[in-house]
């Protein structure tokens, strides 16, 4: 199974994950990235590694478990 994991330290706000896949990720008042889920379901996990790959930052990983 998939988990992802943010880091609020490297993230800047640029909102990609957000757009990307919105069931799964926020952003707070600062901009910065918020998980909604750390373990995106079967309709969103395709997305959810598409913004762990759009991030510029590197903020989103993904664990394996």
């Amino acid at each position: 199974m998939m988990r992802i994991k943010a880091d609020t330290d490297l993230c800047v706000g640029s909102g990609q994950c957000v757009l990307t896949e919105p069931a799964v990720f926020d952003q707070d008042d600062d901009g910065i990235v918020t998980l909604l889920t750390d373990r995106p379901d079967n309709k969103t996990v395709a997305q959810a590694r598409d913004a762990v790959t759009l991030c510029p930052s590197r903020a989103l990983s993904i664990l394996q478990e």
